[in-house]
């Protein structure tokens, strides 16, 4: 295995055997420190991401599942999702993860074109990428996500609508559309592909949006589309800044406790021998860092602001803890540019202008100079 150009997950490339027992023991070790965190609350949704999870033993999944269940308050109707990579699952494989509990998928396909797929650094080709779709559908997954990616180096309208229409033939219940984005430390940052000029990826994004439309995958985040029913809950939790455990090699978390008017994020040591180890003896926080007011309020925005639909009002209290006067001057400011709403069901919500803005629209809730 290889990592893609453009990725910068916590991803390392396979090097011998996966140490999968002592990497699930670890987990579990992780998760009986974290529970000083939950306060019995009830655990809607659990994402194992990052890589590709599905190279991961089944029995070895199954074993992590049992002990999710016997620590944590895992809601009857947990949506657990588990990212897979064409070329690294087949039925049987599929098969085993639903028995052991995984009852959805995210199908990293990418692109359904040859040549896109090559600049990419994917190891699949457009027959796996549509091999692993059937597979799913095949193996009894009823909820599932393709990945896609548009303006990719070179690529023209016609083969990001193509990728689309591609897509949705395969009738998946959910698909991620986004756009690559050249991220710090990775590749493609160090050595910049030509990409195509914004008005034609803005052009792409528009055509491919009318096509999901039409095909009646409801838009409901910058870049989700789901038929109904199949939102994907982890990360709508995530847009809506809920809290979340963060368990596993470089795994983020976030946690509340308004009480004491705090908000933590941190995350895990990104090495996956050294947080096998320091997990099962001890402590496996990287780093940890308190919110501060004003990071609370960009932070609540530059998720719930992602969501065409919007967040009701009272949520961004909800959320930080804040009162609304934190929010209300930033607000006012973004109204008065034609960036946001107020509806008359008193939701936060971006407008169109908005919405293609987005970073100018999240630019009104940075703190001055």
């Amino acid at each position: 295995m290889r990592k893609c150009p453009y990725c910068d997950f916590n991803s390392h490339a396979l090097r011998g055997e996966l140490p999968a027992t002592a990497y699930v023991d670890a987990l579990l070790a992780d998760v009986l420190r974290e529970i000083k965190h939950i306060h019995e609350r009830e655990i809607s949704s659990v994402f194992f991401g990052g890589g590709t999870p599905s190279l991961f033993p089944p029995a070895a999944l199954a074993r992590l599942l049992e002990g999710l269940q016997r620590y944590l308050r895992i809601a009857a109707d947990c949506e657990i999702t588990l990212e897979a990579n064409p070329g690294s699952v087949d039925q049987a494989r599929f098969e085993d993860f639903r028995s052991a509990g995984v009852n959805r998928l995210s199908i990293g396909v990418q692109s359904f074109q040859a040549d896109s797929l090559h600049r990419l650094g994917r190891i699949h080709g457009p027959q796996a990428a549509v091999a692993a779709v059937e597979t799913a559908h095949a193996a009894g997954f009823d909820n599932f996500n393709i990945d896609l990616m548009y303006g990719l180096p070179n690529q023209g309208r016609p083969a990001a609508v193509a990728d689309i229409t591609q897509a949705i033939a395969l009738a998946p219940p959910h698909i991620s559309h986004y756009q690559l984005t050249l991220e710090p430390n990775t590749a493609f940052a160090a050595r910049p592909p030509a990409l195509p000029e914004d008005d034609a990826i803005y052009a792409m994004q528009i055509d491919c949006q009318t096509r999901l439309a039409g095909a009646g995958y409801q838009h409901y985040e910058v870049s989700a589309y789901a038929l109904r029913d199949r939102r994907c809950r982890h990360n709508l939790n995530y847009w809506s800044f809920g809290d979340y455990l963060g368990i596993g090699a470089g795994a983020h978390g976030k946690v509340t406790d308004l009480d004491k008017g705090k908000i933590t994020r941190y995350e895990k040591l990104a090495r996956p021998m050294a947080y096998i180890r320091e997990a099962t003896a001890g402590e496996a926080v990287a780093k940890s860092h308190q919110l501060s007011a004003q990071d609370a309020v960009l932070e609540f925005m530059m998720n719930a602001l992602r969501l065409p639909e919007g967040v009701p009002r009272k949520l961004c209290t909800a959320r930080t803890g804040l009162p609304w006067v934190c929010f209300e001057a930033a607000v006012d400011d973004a109204r008065n540019r034609g960036w946001l709403d107020i509806t008359a069901d008193d939701r936060v919500r971006p407008t169109a202008l908005g919405m293609r803005f987005l970073n100018n629209l999240l630019g009104c809730f940075l703190p001055p100079d």
